[in-house]
């Protein structure tokens, strides 16, 4: 079964190791190598990702006492991250998490979810009702990525 509980601050760690299997083990099946290595950074200190944990506050999916993916939502529909662990891919995590974010949506009121999209999870959010809205081409660390905004409508009538 799988469980979805709020961001501990000893959670850092665990949900960078995540981060970086997944970009550098399912990510590179759509982006290079040095793509990955760009996104993903060989990381010995991780000050700079506990804080955007601790500022992002994601939602932290389990299965038994198993990290096995998490996800955030900001206060304006933003969701920064969401990303489910490399050796769970398919095993309902993902939709575990979309379907936390839309509770939590609901409970804040908005209107609209978006998110920045890779081409690897694209496919994930068109099924959960996601569009595209622009194809975007974005620098990171002197790479070049393709990646996608993409929305969904809450409302009855969004603008």
């Amino acid at each position: 079964m799988i469980t979805i509980r709020p961001y501990q601050p000893e959670d850092a760690a665990t949900l960078w190791q995540l981060f970086f299997n997944t970009v550098r083990q399912i990510n590179v099946r759509d982006y290079t190598q040095a793509q990955v290595e760009a996104w993903a950074e060989d990381k010995s200190d991780l000050t700079d990702w506990i804080e955007k944990m601790k500022s992002n506050q994601p939602f932290v999916a389990k299965i038994n006492q198993h990290i096995v993916g998490y996800a955030d939502l900001q206060s304006d529909g933003y969701i920064n991250h969401f990303f489910c662990h490399h050796q769970y891919q398919g095993c309902g995590v993902g939709k575990a998490l979309m379907l936390h974010i839309h509770q939590q949506a609901k409970q804040r009121d908005l209107t609209r979810l978006h998110a920045d999209v890779s081409i690897t999870a694209k496919p994930f959010f068109e099924h959960v009702g996601f569009i595209v809205e622009e194809k975007q081409n974005v620098s990171l660390r002197g790479q070049q990525f393709t990646n996608y905004r993409m929305e969904k409508c809450l409302a009855p009538l969004c603008s």
